[in-house]
């Protein structure tokens, strides 16, 4: 698909990933509209882009639903959702003193990073599937995982199982969606510069780039969004998982 004039989705855009991808996509002259919790920076990196910020809770059905429906009204039906939406809570199994991982931390970490991208992307999906093709599809969804689905480290347990189930239900997904013609793509970054790496010192950020075998540097937002464009454009891209690592393999700590 051209971008030029699409509609899109992308959740978590107010920063990060999901913020420069919904930069990328707007330069390419796709109307934007982002998702997101953070109002403030939301309405900010929306009114740069000359986009639209929808405040939404992706783990609720109703603010979902309500999101897309104010996304319609401005853009018109989206063709492509990017899903970037998420939370990393650190927690192992069994911690001190013998004390068992907070059921609801797990829960939490499930509603958002699996359960949330599930809600967003088959609503989408369904409002996608009343309007025509252009030329051979009606549109892609992007979501995002981790290589923490296939690495996760010492107290990513929550987080790993939840990346785990995003990656597991891309290929049912875009069989599912295959009559459809809507293609679905999942993303797993390795380490990535994000406003919660920024937090470290420049010597945590130089430790962490140093583990990527090539390049030996912490992935850019941008390297994300230009695969994200490559996906967008390409249609023979569908029901895969494509590591985005630097070749990385990660270590139990």
């Amino acid at each position: 698909m051209e971008i030029a004039g699409l509609a899109v989705i992308v959740t978590g855009g107010a920063s990060g990933l999901g913020g420069a991808t919904a930069r990328h996509l707007a330069a390419l002259g796709a109307k934007v509209t982002i998702f997101d919790l953070n109002e403030e920076s939301g309405r900010a990196q929306a009114q740069a882009i000359g986009g639209r910020f929808v405040k939404v809770d992706i783990s609720r059905e109703d603010n979902v639903i309500a999101a897309l429906d104010e996304a319609e009204r401005f853009h018109g039906v989206a063709r492509v959702f990017v899903g970037c939406a998420g939370v990393a809570l650190g927690a192992k199994t069994v911690g001190r003193d013998a004390a068992p991982h907070s059921l609801r931390q797990f829960r939490d970490t499930i509603e958002v990073n699996l359960i949330g991208n599930f809600i967003v992307s088959s609503r989408f999906a369904a409002r996608l599937s009343e309007i025509e093709p252009l030329a051979e599809e009606r549109g892609v969804i992007i979501n995002t995982a981790s290589v923490a689905a296939y690495e996760g480290q010492i107290g990513q347990v929550a987080y790993a199982a939840s990346k785990g189930g995003v990656v597991a239900m891309t290929l049912p997904m875009a069989r599912d969606l295959a009559s459809l013609s809507i293609r679905v793509v999942t993303i797993a970054p390795g380490l990535f510069w994000t406003p919660m790496l920024a937090a470290l010192p420049q010597e945590a950020q130089d430790s962490l780039g140093s583990q990527v075998p090539f390049p030996a540097r912490l992935g850019k937002p941008q390297e994300y969004a230009h695969l994200v464009e490559s996906i967008v454009r390409n249609p023979m891209l569908n029901g895969e998982t494509i590591r985005l690592d630097g070749a990385i393999r990660m270590a139990p700590r």
